[in-house]
């Protein structure tokens, strides 16, 4: 399962961040060299046809389809997330006219929810979006409800919500379903097809590691995508592109999803990626990212008993990360990463810790807890170069 040659790490770096932003995949530089010179620089734009390049989306839409539980075929990619959200929940709203409540979670990802207001306010139809707690989300589930928008794994907590059960409820009130994957794709289990999820997207910077930028996947259910007619309606989604036709009809099942040109350095970039998981047991690997977790967890807490965790502690019900509270969290994080131990901090007080047993161990995590320890007993998180926050944080 530990794959750490695979993955070009700074030495004596403990990167606990990959659920914001993969580390480089040693093959992606050598992939991104070959499009650049071999395909772009020797074929110039018969790399369209000679390399692939057109074929590309679907292409890597099939090699994601088993890491999210998906059939062949029903997987595109291509532009960002918060498109593919738009594009998503546009398509099962036209799906349910009669319906005006956009159901989600309060403190859902904030570009779900900005994407979804926008929709809102470009349709005009008086839609709805009702932001509840989750423990509010299966009594609002109702026949007023149109879409159900979720978030698998909360983003900020580490929370994941029960797939198949809140899709079959969807389902019995006559709701349709669309799930964000930002933190589930090439970090747990994934039944789209066995949960009978209508429509879902990810993206591929995070745990599959793809690069900054990476494109955006794209799922529909395949009798969805025969009958929806996309709201974002570029020219590669058209039945027939290069006619260059006035009117739009739209392509077969996936393809119809299909917006722009597709980024072709970046997709060499994912497909290198991709190529790690090739054989990856995604079960064991999430099992075994719990056991780092409650690793990491307990130690921490060991130093610094004022941390409050945020994570569940049920493995049921957790992704693959971490998160904690603690009031100087921000200066915290920034302590640790001077150390050497790369997380991340989200508003307004969380600690938050990715664990991919790819390129992670349990030497990992107790070198990890080690400088911990020598941040909190030390108080070097009490300089003031550490509470001056970044753009990025």
């Amino acid at each position: 399962m530990l794959r750490r040659d695979a993955f070009d790490l700074p030495e004596g770096v403990i990167y606990l961040d990959g659920n914001s932003l993969g580390p480089l995949p040693r093959r992606a530089e050598a992939a991104v060299a070959r499009a650049m010179q071999a395909e772009w620089g020797a074929m110039l734009i018969r790399g369209w046809n000679e390399a692939g390049w057109m074929d590309q989306p679907d292409r890597l839409g099939d090699r994601i389809a088993p890491l999210i539980g998906a059939a062949p075929g029903t997987v595109t990619v291509g532009e960002t997330l918060s498109i593919r959200v738009f594009q998503g929940l546009a398509a099962a709203l036209s799906l349910r006219p009669g319906r005006k409540v956009i159901l989600t979670e309060a403190g859902n990802f904030p570009s779900d929810l900005y994407m979804a207001q926008g929709l809102i306010d470009a349709l005009g139809q008086g839609h709805v979006l009702r932001a509840l707690p989750a423990t509010e989300i299966p009594a609002a589930l109702t026949d007023e409800v149109a879409v159900l928008m979720l978030t698998e794994v909360d983003y900020r907590s580490g929370a994941r919500h029960d797939m198949a059960a809140l899709t079959a409820q969807a389902h019995g009130v006559g709701a349709l379903t669309l799930w964000d994957l930002a933190h589930s794709a090439g970090a747990l289990p994934v039944a789209l097809t066995r949960c009978n999820a209508d429509f879902a997207a990810g993206c591929t910077y995070k745990y599959l590691n793809g690069g900054p930028g990476a494109p955006a996947f794209f799922y529909a259910r395949p009798d969805h995508s025969e009958i929806t007619r996309p709201i974002l309606a570029g020219w590669l989604g058209h039945a027939a592109p290069f006619d260059f036709a006035p009117d739009y009809a739209p392509g077969p099942g996936r393809a119809r999803f299909r917006i722009g040109t597709p980024p072709v350095l970046q997709m060499a970039a994912l497909d290198a990626a991709l190529d790690i998981f090739d054989g990856v047991d995604i079960a064991a690997l999430h099992a075994r990212a719990i056991v780092l977790a409650d690793r990491l967890a307990t130690g921490f807490e060991a130093v610094c008993p004022d941390l409050r965790r945020l994570t569940p502690m049920d493995p049921a019900r957790r992704g693959s990360q971490i998160a904690f509270a603690h009031p100087n969290g921000y200066a915290m994080v920034q302590a640790l990463i001077a150390q050497g131990v790369i997380g991340d901090f989200r508003a307004p007080d969380i600690l938050r810790f990715g664990l991919t047993p790819l390129y992670l161990d349990a030497g990992d995590i107790d070198t990890a807890i080690e400088r911990f320890a020598q941040v909190i007993e030390g108080r070097l998180w009490d300089d003031p170069a550490y509470r001056t926050r970044n753009k990025v944080t």
